[in-house]
């Protein structure tokens, strides 16, 4: 009895310690501002992704439609197999409204809708869906519709899941509607509002979880990209086909806010370095970091700050104008880089610009 005691008792550190992610069959954690891995476990084997697949087609909306475009619901879209929104044919939302429906509820019949305004076609709206996720590095995804029930040729991985992800979240927009609990739209033909609650448990089980998507079939399980915000530093991650999906997220979220910290090298504005100007009308220009140099870092590791910058620079530039680069490493491997810019503008000092700022002056006591 001792024994099984015992046993018990290791399994459940086992678990607590992190160690319980084994369930799903792919996983990653990224940091969001530099993309640096946290966590992964079988990162790039390909695998159905059901609805998480409306990460992409809400991004692709968002980069090729106005928000107030009327978004017509055709004969394709009007009764679409499994979530929805319901849909009638004919029926018209905002592409806002459509991309509420399509992210709170999951709506296939949205997702149809957005596709073919958008693409023209289902297919045309995958093609740019493929396109995009080529453009992001995603070699390991293949989109045939923009809703993710069961198809061939359908995968992506966890890795890719969340570089398509960490790109969307730099839209406001995609930002605002994921994080959002709950959403009413207007519903044709009914006397009240359709209400959307979010399916994502996370934003209201999770301190500071900020997204992202569900999705569940019976081939690809349940699968979910999820983000959240601590300490100024936002993590998100995917886990796909993975029976405990939520409970399993926030422990990898857990895991991540405790052994990494955001390091910050540098401020936004901060001055770095006074670079010399050749033939100017100053003899010298400060470098500001156009914005913070961050990256995330465990408590054993120490970042190494490195710059690069011309050993003088000839004059005519100006304000804001890139100069030069700082970088953060770690062990070799660069993390984060800033713009160096010029803090103010340096005209060039040649004859033509003193006879010209000469007629200047003459025109003003002119006038």
């Amino acid at each position: 009895m001792k024994r099984f005691a015992s046993l018990l008792l290791f399994f459940a550190v086992f678990l607590y310690n992190g160690c319980a992610f084994a369930d799903a069959a792919s996983a990653v954690v990224m940091e969001e501002s530099t993309g640096r891995i946290l966590y992964a476990s079988n990162p790039e084997e390909r695998l159905p992704m059901a609805s998480t697949t409306k990460i992409m087609t809400a991004l692709i909306a968002l980069e090729n439609s106005a928000l107030d475009a009327p978004v017509t619901a055709g004969e394709n879209a009007f009764g679409v197999s499994g979530t929805s929104i319901y849909l009638e044919k004919g029926e018209t939302l905002s592409m806002e409204q459509m991309l509420y429906g399509l992210m709170l509820v999951s709506g296939n019949d949205a997702a149809v809708a957005i596709a073919e305004h958008v693409g023209g076609s289902v297919d045309g709206f995958c093609a740019l869906m493929n396109d995009r996720a080529s453009q992001l590095g995603c070699v390991n995804t293949h989109y045939t519709t923009p809703h993710g029930l069961p198809a061939s040729d359908h995968y992506t991985t966890a890795l890719d899941l969340c570089r398509i992800a960490r790109e969307a979240m730099r839209n406001p927009t995609f930002r605002t509607i994921v994080s959002t609990q709950r959403a009413t739209i207007p519903w044709q033909n009914h006397a009240y509002d359709r209400v959307l609650m979010n399916k994502n448990k996370l934003l209201s089980t999770y301190d500071g979880a900020i997204g992202i998507k569900t999705g569940y079939t019976k081939a690809a399980g349940r699968c979910l990209v999820f983000a959240a915000e601590r300490g100024g530093m936002t993590v998100l991650g995917a886990v796909l086909n993975c029976p405990d999906w939520f409970d399993q997220s926030a422990a990898l979220l857990d895991r991540a806010f405790e052994q990494y910290h955001l390091y910050t090298a540098l401020r936004q504005g901060e001055i770095v370095y006074r670079l010399p100007v050749e033939g100017g009308t100053a003899d010298g220009v400060d470098l500001i970091a156009s914005g913070a140099l961050t990256a995330p870092l465990s408590a054993d590791e120490t970042a190494e700050i490195g710059f690069r910058w011309p050993q003088s620079q000839r004059a005519g530039f100006q304000a804001g104008e890139r100069l030069g680069e700082a970088f953060l490493t770690v062990n070799g491997e660069t993390l984060a880089s800033v713009p160096l810019v010029a803090a103010e503008s340096v005209p060039d000092n040649s004859f033509l610009f003193r006879l010209r700022r000469t007629g200047e002056n003459w025109l003003f006591l002119e006038n």
